[in-house]
C-alpha cells in the first residue's frame, strides 16, 4: 500500500520562493531596504518571512534601512545586491514607498536591484508610465509580483526589467503552530482603511463575531511604542542602530497576532495577510476582496487549492475604480 503523504499546498508555495535564489544566490551580501516600521501586521509578517528566507539561505544582510531612515547619500559596495521589501505598496496609493523605490533605481545604476513580491496598482496611467520610464533605464532590475494581473501589467510596462511571478514572502513562515486551541467561534478581521469595500461594510453591519483590524489588535501602549521607533529612526537617519530592537519588538507583535487568531475556530477577513496568516496556521477562513481586487487575484493565483480557505466574491460595482 502506498503510504506517501501528499504535500500540503502551503509546502509548495514555500518551495516556490526558492526561485528568488536565481537572482539573490545563497551567501550573497545584500542591503535590505524599506522594511516596515509601523503597525501593519501584514507587512510585519512579510518582514519575518523575508528575514527567515535570508537566514535559511545564508544571505548576509549587511545593512537595513526603512523609508524613515534611508540616507540621502549612501555608499553601497558594488558587489552588494539591493533588496527591496515586498508587499502591496507598488503604485500610487502609497507614494512615499514608491518614491523611495524609484530613487534607489535611479541612484544605483551599477547595482542589481531586486524587488521582492509586490502587488501593482495605479490609479493614474501617467504615474505608471513615469515609473516604467525610471525602471526601464536600469540594466539590472528584477521585480517579483504576487498575482497574474500584476504580472501582465509589469510585463507590458517594464520591458527592460526581469519580471517574475511569486507568492508572498510570508509563506516562508509555514507552518505556524499556535500555543493553544480555540475558545471562540468567529473573528472578523476587516480593513478600516482606503481599501475597504461596500460589501465589507454590509458584513460589518451583521454584528456577528468579534471584529478587529491591525490598528485595534495592538494596544495603545504598543501603538505608542511603534510610533516611538519610527520617530527615533527618522531623527537618526541611519546613525542610530535600533534595527535589532525593532526586530525583537516585532517578534512580540507577530506572536500577538498568532495568539489572537488561534483563539477562534473560523476567520472572516478582508486583509490579505489575515488570509495568509490563516493559511499559515491552516485555520478555516473566508477571504473578502479589497477595493481593487488584490485579495481575489492573490487567491486565484496561489491559495485556491487550500481546503481551509474560501473566497467571498463581490460584484464589480462594489470596487473602487482604478487600473487594477
Amino acid at each position: 500500500m502506498n503510504t506517501a503523504t501528499k504535500a500540503h499546498p502551503m509546502d509548495e508555495l514555500k518551495q516556490r520562493l526558492r526561485q528568488i535564489l536565481d537572482v539573490i544566490p545563497p551567501g550573497s551580501d545584500i542591503y535590505y531596504i524599506d522594511y516596515p516600521v509601523h503597525g501593519n501586521g501584514g507587512d510585519l509578517l512579510i518582514m519575518k518571512g523575508t528575514e527567515a528566507f535570508f537566514k535559511e539561505y545564508r544571505i548576509r544582510v549587511r545593512a537595513r534601512y526603512s523609508v524613515l531612515d534611508f540616507p540621502d547619500r549612501l555608499s553601497i559596495p558594488n558587489n552588494h545586491i539591493i533588496v527591496l521589501h515586498g508587499g502591496g505598496n507598488f503604485g500610487d496609493l502609497y507614494p512615499v514607498h514608491q518614491k523611495l523605490r524609484e530613487k534607489i533605481v535611479m541612484n544605483y545604476p551599477g547595482h542589481r536591484v531586486v524587488m521582492l513580491p509586490q502587488t501593482i496598482f495605479y490609479k493614474s496611467v501617467s504615474e505608471f508610465d513615469k515609473t516604467a520610464d525610471i525602471l526601464n533605464r536600469h540594466p539590472d532590475v528584477h521585480l517579483y509580483v504576487r498575482d497574474t494581473l500584476s504580472l501582465e501589467m509589469a510585463k507590458d510596462k517594464f520591458r527592460q526589467c526581469r519580471v517574475y511571478l511569486s507568492p508572498d514572502m510570508a509563506h516562508q513562515l509555514w507552518p505556524i503552530r499556535s500555543r493553544s486551541g480555540p475558545d471562540k467561534e468567529l473573528l472578523r478581521f476587516l480593513r478600516t482603511d482606503i481599501e475597504k469595500t461596500a460589501g465589507q461594510e454590509r458584513l460589518e453591519a451583521s454584528g456577528a463575531g468579534d471584529c478587529l483590524d491591525w490598528p485595534t489588535l495592538y494596544s495603545r501602549a504598543e501603538q505608542r511604542s511603534i510610533r516611538a521607533f519610527g520617530l527615533v529612526l527618522r531623527k537618526g537617519k541611519g546613525r542610530i542602530p535600533v534595527g535589532s530592537m525593532w526586530g525583537k519588538y516585532t517578534d512580540r507583535l507577530v506572536r500577538k497576532a498568532v495568539d489572537r487568531f488561534a483563539r477562534y475556530r473560523t476567520v472572516q477577513t478582508s486583509r490579505l495577510h489575515g488570509h495568509i496568516l490563516s493559511c499559515l496556521m491552516d485555520k478555516p477562513h473566508v477571504l473578502i476582496d479589497n477595493a481593487y481586487g488584490k485579495n481575489a487575484n492573490y487567491f486565484r493565483t496561489w491559495t485556491n487549492g487550500i481546503a481551509s480557505a474560501k473566497l467571498l466574491a463581490e460584484p464589480a460595482n462594489d470596487k473602487k475604480e482604478g487600473m487594477a
